[in-house]
C-alpha cells in the first residue's frame, strides 16, 4: 500500500501509539487509586504489631477518629510511664519501616502522591493534599462521615512511613503546612508567591479563582519559569472543587494545578466562603465581626434579605464557631448607615443605590430631583426600585396632602407651600 502523505501517516501512528500509552497510564493510575484506602493499608500493616503497640499508635495519632491522646493519658490506660509509651511509639514505627512488605503496601499511595505533587509543581498544602487523597479513596462527590479518620490515616502513612520520599513543611514564612517532593527546589515557587502577594496588595481588591490564575500567569516569575508551571494535567481533581455556595472553574484549575497549588499553600493568600481570593486579614476574606458577616452575606446574595434570613445564613455558612442571633443582626442593620431598610424587616446595601427614608420621603426626593411633576405610574415604578412594598403603600403615601398635590393634568407635585417653607 502506498501512502500519498507519509508525514501524515507517521503523525497518525504516533498519535495512535500515544493514545494507547495514555490509556495504559490511565488504567494503571485507576488501579492505584482503587487501592488507595489508607485505613485498609494501616490495618494490614498494624497486623504485624502486637495489641499494645497498635493501641498506642492508634491513640497517639487519633486513628480511631477521636482526639489524639497524650503520652501521659495513654500511659495511665496501660499502667506505664509516659516515657515508656514514647519508647513503644518510636519502636513500633521503626518496626513498620523495616517490614519487608512495606513497599508493596505503600506503592500505590506513593505513586499517586508523587503524581499529584508533580502536577502541582512539587508543593501541596497539607489539607488540600488530604482532600484529594480522600476524594480519590472514597470516590468523587461521595460523602463519608469518617473523613477526619481517613485524613489522619493518610497523615500517618506519609509523615511516618513515606518520610524518605516526601518532606513536611511546617515553619515556612510563605507557606502553610505542606508537603513537597523530597528534593524539590522551592525557589521559583517562593518567588511567584511573593510576586503574586504583592500584586494582590497593590490591586486592593478581591479576585475570582480564574482571574487570580490568569493574573499569576502574567507575572514575571511565571513567564521566566513557564516550563516549571505549565505541567501535565492527567489527574482530575474536580471532585474536591464541588461547593454549595459557588462554582469553581474546574477546567482552568485542572490545567493550572501548579498555580492553584500556590494559591492554596500561600500563608497570606486566602479564599473566602464565597470563592473570592485576597489577603488573609482582609475583612472581606476573613470577617471578624457580626457586621462583617452581615455585609458579606448581603453582598454575595445580590438582593435584599430579611434580618432573620441573614442570621440563619451566617450560622449555615459557619464563618467561625460564634453563633449569630436575629436580634443582634437586626441591631447591627439598624445602626449602620451602609444598610438600608427596603421593606418590612428587609435590608439592602446603600452601595446598591438604595436611599434612607420612608416611602413618602422617597417620593418627595424623586419629585424634587425630577424635571417636573410625576404620574402615579412613574412614582410607583421608581419607588419599587427603592423599596419592596405593596402598591397600596405607595398610594397611601401619595394621599398625604401636606406633602403632595395634584396638578391639573393629574400628576403629583410637591405642595407649593411646603417648597417655599
Amino acid at each position: 500500500m502506498i501512502f500519498n502523505n507519509p508525514e501524515k501517516q507517521i503523525k497518525n501512528n504516533f498519535m495512535e501509539n500515544k493514545s494507547i500509552l495514555d490509556q495504559i497510564i490511565n488504567n494503571h493510575q485507576a488501579e492505584e487509586v482503587a487501592r488507595l484506602d489508607a485505613i485498609e493499608i494501616i490495618n494490614n500493616l498494624f497486623s504485624e504489631l502486637n495489641e499494645r503497640e497498635r493501641d498506642v499508635l492508634v491513640r497517639r495519632f487519633g486513628l480511631h477518629g477521636q482526639d489524639k491522646e497524650t503520652l501521659e493519658d495513654i500511659g495511665k490506660i496501660h499502667s506505664l510511664t509516659r516515657e515508656r509509651i514514647r519508647q513503644i511509639e518510636t519502636s513500633s514505627i521503626k518496626r513498620l519501616r523495616q517490614l519487608e512488605t512495606l513497599d508493596n503496601h505503600l506503592a500505590g499511595l506513593k505513586n499517586i502522591i508523587i503524581h499529584l505533587l508533580e502536577e502541582h509543581g512539587g508543593l501541596i498544602e497539607k489539607e488540600y493534599l488530604f482532600n484529594n487523597l480522600v476524594n480519590f479513596s472514597i470516590g468523587s462527590g461521595k460523602k463519608d462521615n469518617n473523613e477526619i479518620k481517613h485524613k489522619r490515616h493518610f497523615y500517618f502513612l506519609i509523615s511516618k512511613l513515606l518520610h524518605d520520599e516526601f518532606e513536611e513543611i511546617k515553619d515556612s514564612e510563605l507557606f502553610k503546612e505542606s508537603f513537597k517532593l523530597k528534593y524539590q527546589s522551592l525557589e521559583h515557587l517562593e518567588a511567584l508567591t511573593r510576586e503574586l502577594l504583592g500584586k494582590i496588595k497593590e490591586a486592593k481588591k478581591i479576585f475570582l479563582t480564574e482571574d487570580l490564575i490568569n493574573l499569576s500567569k502574567e507575572l514575571n516569575v511565571y513567564k521566566a519559569n513557564e516550563d516549571k508551571f505549565n505541567l501535565s494535567n492527567s489527574l482530575d481533581i474536580s471532585g474536591i472543587l464541588v461547593n454549595d455556595l459557588f462554582k469553581e472553574p474546574v477546567d482552568a484549575i485542572n490545567k493550572n494545578k501548579a498555580v492553584y497549588s500556590i494559591m492554596q499553600a500561600a500563608r497570606k493568600i486566602e479564599q473566602n466562603k464565597f470563592g473570592h481570593w485576597g489577603i488573609d486579614d482582609w475583612r472581606e476574606i476573613k470577617p471578624k465581626t457580626i457586621n462583617d458577616k452581615i455585609y458579606l452575606i448581603l453582598k454575595n446574595s445580590g438582593k435584599p434579605m430579611h434580618f432573620v434570613e441573614i442570621a440563619d445564613k451566617i450560622n449555615q455558612i459557619g464563618f467561625d464557631k460564634k453563633p449569630a442571633n436575629a436580634a443582634t443582626v437586626h441591631n447591627e442593620l439598624i445602626l449602620d448607615d451602609k444598610y438600608i431598610l427596603v421593606g418590612r424587616g428587609l435590608y439592602g446595601l446603600k452601595e446598591w443605590g438604595y436611599e434612607k427614608g420612608t416611602v413618602a420621603e422617597i417620593v418627595e426626593k424623586m419629585i424634587i430631583n425630577s424635571s417636573g411633576p410625576l404620574s402615579r405610574e412613574e412614582i410607583i415604578n421608581k419607588v419599587l426600585e427603592q423599596r419592596i412594598v405593596k402598591k397600596a403603600t405607595i398610594n397611601l403615601a401619595l394621599m398625604n396632602r401636606e406633602k403632595f398635590e395634584l396638578t391639573p393634568d393629574g400628576k403629583y407635585n410637591i405642595k407649593k407651600t411646603r417648597v417655599l417653607a
